[in-house]
């Protein structure tokens, strides 16, 4: 089939785009320049991606009562998104675009509208909804959705559980073992004070359609000093909610004359998020920068204290138009603080809540679109760095350069506060004093050990401040390091072999302290055994985690939150999921205030009497995984094709190849690696697979063309150009 051509005005000449797609079915588009090529990403993500976009688009707008739903639950969704206000402020934020990039983001909306024109989804048919055109707007909320759902909103959740645990009752001493350097500006009492109309115990309802989790990731890059081609190879593989179709990624290769750019999008926006061009690569993990703050506001007849006077909020209302259904009117209370979680109406203490991207994301699009241009790694690590996401970037060139750069609109707090315990907000010295530069963040160019690894650790070391105060555990980074410190000549393959790594540095470190306590029976056996591997088939993991979470229940459970709330938080959020760290410090140690007067070998006794008496089976038994379509959630009969699976998913939280498999809101959901990608400066390819496949249309042969590759760890080849080129 021959390839397709569109034909756009750009400057006012005209320009034929010609998009293809090669034989994995990844679009190709062949562009005279950068407003034709993103014209062509446009239209890509409409054809394929067009339903996810729509959704995207009805939830960041809070209207998903109006258009799809009006149960109570889609209510509750509409009313955060409203609260959070993403489509609020667009003006200003679309005027600060230079022209060159608004015409850019103005090519990629008529390429989306183009597809549209040609085909809606036919889903929103049966629905009775006609989707509106799509505008600049709309990418700028996509990516200020991307930028904040369960990545900065996982740091904000903990901060309120903290607040849950200070009013609980837990003594300041276990908090501060359990949030080691947090607590300073601590006032106890005045938390006990706040009333929190949302809380994490148990949660409201979560917005579980199309907007997929997203949390931890890993990245690295080594030098040819340590690479058989002796050219830097760069791997990325960011662990997603892989549970849903289609996979949140969106491959896309482009090419303007000799340049080009083969990577991955986010359908909605206009951006190569990890990719690689003739002489760059580059690849993304989170980086856990505590980017959003809370205040203590004291409110007294709809007004609040501020250095001693009585202020009047901006009011802002809002109407959720339901199906069917009367409207439901919000009035939501905003100062300098953000937005008030209460009713200011009522006399009290509330939080108020401020997130620094809150009115970002033209400026990210202003950079991404340098790295076509981009030579080396110190260009990209200037334009990256500017990205206003937070975000842990590693980097590779052509020159053989590497690097690593963190970026996020970063505040800077008064001397001696993490941003992690609530301030009063009727003292301006507890004000945000501005951004912190982002040359100040963690970075590094050609480090002396030949590589550079993240993984969601603690990487303050790397800057000149410290931006991260709730990292995630370091066991996947050191397990990456000291592959690579033992290792030269890697080759693709070699990474390939990492991406699949399945061994587990932090059950080595708990088995260090159970092994000598195992009794001598069939499990005992079985677990002093273990070879620390969470193969599917293996019954040392899955004892090994009864344990972990019987230890759990009898430090944290019995002596401080309760048994019920431990298990809550095990089975449905992903507290322990995404802040494990925190607890397995205290764990791990001899002594501890939580241990409540036992040594850790009592405790740990106690755990394996309790927890190690139960049936061994593989772990893989249970893990078989349904992959579901975003918008129909598994209603659908199995017979249609919308839903594939179970699919078994190997690993554990702290395996390179990480694999979490819990329950959140009610729903299963994971964190898998959603997407490897791996270049090799040795020649012009990326490796890649992706759980999933390029389209969201159930009946194309590309729903999910790629899942079987990924899950058996066949990767497939994309190169600038391709010889097989079909119609999109």
């Amino acid at each position: 089939m021959s390839a397709l051509k569109k034909t756009i005005e750009v400057n006012p000449m005209k320009e034929s785009v010609t998009i293809y797609r090669d034989k994995n079915g990844i679009p190709h588009i062949e562009a005279a320049n950068q407003p034709g090529i993103y014209y062509g990403m446009g239209y890509v993500h409409g054809r394929d991606r067009g339903m996810q976009m729509i959704l995207m688009r009805i939830l960041g707008e809070g209207r998903l009562s109006e258009l799809l739903d009006s149960s109570d639950s889609s209510l509750q969704i509409d009313t955060f998104f409203r609260r959070m206000n993403w489509y609020g402020n667009m003006e200003r934020q679309l005027a600060a675009l230079g022209a060159f990039e608004r015409e850019v983001l103005d090519a990629y909306v008529r390429g989306v509208n183009d597809a549209f024109a040609e085909k809606t989804p036919w889903e929103f048919k049966l629905l009775g909804y006609s989707p509106e055109p799509w505008k600049p707007e709309h990418a700028v909320i996509i990516a200020r959705m991307a930028g904040y759902l369960t990545l900065s909103q996982s740091q904000d959740e903990m901060e309120r559980l903290f607040v849950e645990m200070v009013q609980k009752d837990v003594p300041r001493e276990l908090l501060e073992e359990l949030f080691p350097g947090n607590l300073k500006g601590l006032d106890m009492e005045l938390l006990k004070k706040v009333t929190l109309p949302e809380r994490i115990v148990p949660p409201g309802t979560l917005w579980e359609i199309a907007v997929p989790r997203m949390m931890a990731s890993n990245n690295w890059v080594i030098s040819g000093k340590k690479t058989a081609s002796g050219k830097p190879i760069l791997a990325n593989d960011p662990h997603l909610e892989v549970n849903r179709l289609p996979n949140v990624w969106c491959e896309v290769a482009g090419r303007i004359g000799d340049r080009y750019v083969i990577g991955s999008t986010m359908a909605g926006a206009p951006a190569f998020i990890i990719g690689r061009s003739n002489d760059l690569a580059w690849g993304v993990t989170y980086a856990f920068i505590d980017s959003v703050d809370s205040w203590v506001e004291e409110c007294r007849d709809g007004r609040y204290l501020r250095d001693g006077q009585w202020r009047d909020f901006a009011v802002r209302r809002e109407t959720i138009r339901r199906k069917k259904k009367a409207p439901a009117e919000l009035t939501f209370y905003e100062n300098e603080h953000g937005i008030l979680n209460g009713d200011a109406a009522k006399d009290g203490f509330y939080l108020a809540t401020k997130w620094t991207c809150a009115e970002s994301g033209t400026v990210s699009l202003t950079n991404f679109l340098k790295l076509w241009d981009a030579k080396n790694v110190l260009e990209g690590m200037d334009a990256l760095g500017r990205v206003e996401a937070f975000w842990n970037w590693v980097l590779a060139d052509s020159e053989g350069n590497i690097g690593f750069q963190m970026s996020g609109l970063t505040p800077k707090r008064r001397e001696g506060v993490s941003g992690f315990v609530p301030l009063p907000g009727w003292d301006s010295a507890n004000d945000w004093l501005g951004l912190e530069d982002f040359r100040d963040l963690p970075r590094s160019y050609n480090p002396e050990k030949g590589f550079f690894a993240t993984a969601n650790q603690d990487l303050n070391e790397y800057g000149t401040i410290a931006p991260i105060n709730m990292p995630m555990g370091s066991y996947r980074a050191e397990r990456i390091e000291a592959i690579l410190s033992a290792g030269d000549a890697f080759t693709p393959e070699d990474v390939f072999d990492m991406h699949f790594d399945v061994y587990s540095l932090q059950a080595e470190r708990f088995m260090t302290v159970i092994a000598p306590l195992l009794p001598d029976t069939e499990q005992g056996r079985i677990l002093r055994e273990w070879d620390c591997r969470y193969d599917l088939d293996s019954r040392g993991a899955w004892l090994f985690e009864e344990l972990y979470r019987g230890l759990y229940r009898e430090v944290f459970g019995r002596n401080g939150m309760g048994e019920g709330v431990v298990d809550f938080f095990a089975n449905e959020t992903g507290v322990f999921i995404d802040f494990y760290q925190n607890f397995d410090r205290i764990l791990l140690k001899e002594r501890s205030a939580w241990f409540n007067g036992k040594s850790r070998e009592e405790l740990y006794r106690t755990a394996i009497d309790k927890y190690l008496d139960r049936k061994p089976v593989p772990w893989g038994r249970g893990r078989g995984v349904l992959f579901k379509n975003i918008l129909f959630d598994g209603k659908l009969p199995r017979f249609l094709g919308f839903d594939r699976g179970p699919c078994p998913l190997r690993g554990g939280r702290a395996t390179i190849h990480q694999g979490q498999i819990y329950r959140s809101a009610g729903r299963l959901t994971t964190f898998f690696p959603s997407y490897r990608f791996v270049t090799d400066f040795s020649s012009e390819a990326a490796f890649t697979n992706l759980a999933g496949g390029p389209s969201d249309r159930r009946f194309s042969k590309w729903y999910v063309s790629d899942l079987e590759n990924w899950r058996h760890r066949r990767y497939k080849r994309i190169v600038p150009e391709d010889e097989t080129k079909n119609a999109m």
